[in-house]
């Protein structure tokens, strides 16, 4: 099985995809943590093929990678084509290759639906109203970050969608194959039961057929 999970930033798609990932047995990757981990160590371009051999799946935990900072840093390398392409050869691989022991993969970022996994099994697009968006990073950011503004965040928030709706290369876009889902009034728990009845669904109609 394969998941694809696209997202702006704080509509839950992490969230989501680690408990989808953890009911079905997938392997899950955070694709996005790459752009981060590049811009943590302010990586050049002419480096940026070296770097990614060596950085480990283990390495995208770093919680550092997770500030604000870092993740505007990212939305501006992600539009560099040549880190772009590097990065999309490595996310396919574990998206079409994941270790043994899982029964597929679950992939969630920016253009996960129609270039890394354009074949996936299933397609999602969550969102919500910015506003809720940026109170749910705050509260993620608070906790490494106690000095951390909600303002500040929501204006973060604001340049991250402009950088990755209206980006030239894998810009974040929602395709006519995929479900959308707004998250906006919706628990963690309640959002993984819709996502998880339409899977369901769809294996039981497929099993019937």
């Amino acid at each position: 099985m394969k998941i694809a999970i696209d997202s702006p930033a704080g509509a839950g798609a992490g969230t989501q995809s680690k408990l989808l990932s953890k009911h079905y047995n997938l392997f899950y990757l955070d694709t996005g943590k790459f752009y981060r981990i590049l811009a943590f160590h302010k990586i050049k371009i002419s480096f940026v093929k070296k770097k990614l051999k060596e950085i480990k799946l283990k390495d995208l935990d770093n919680k550092k990678l997770l500030t604000n900072e870092i993740g505007i840093e990212a939305s501006k390398i992600a539009k560099i084509k040549k880190i772009r392409n590097l990065v999309d050869t490595i996310q396919k691989k574990y998206g079409y290759k994941p270790p043994k022991k899982f029964n597929g993969s679950c992939l969630d970022g920016r253009d996960i639906t129609y270039k890394i996994l354009p074949d996936a099994d299933f397609k999602f697009f969550l969102t919500a109203s910015i506003k809720i968006r940026a109170k749910r990073r705050y509260n993620e950011l608070k906790k490494l970050n106690k000095k951390i503004k909600y303002i500040d965040v929501l204006k973060s928030i604001k340049r991250r969608d402009k950088n990755d709706f209206q980006r030239k290369i894998s810009p974040l876009k929602i395709t006519k194959d995929t479900i959308v889902i707004d998250t906006t009034n919706l628990s963690i728990k309640k959002c993984f039961l819709k996502i998880k009845t339409i899977i369901e669904k769809s294996k039981k109609k497929n099993f019937q057929k």
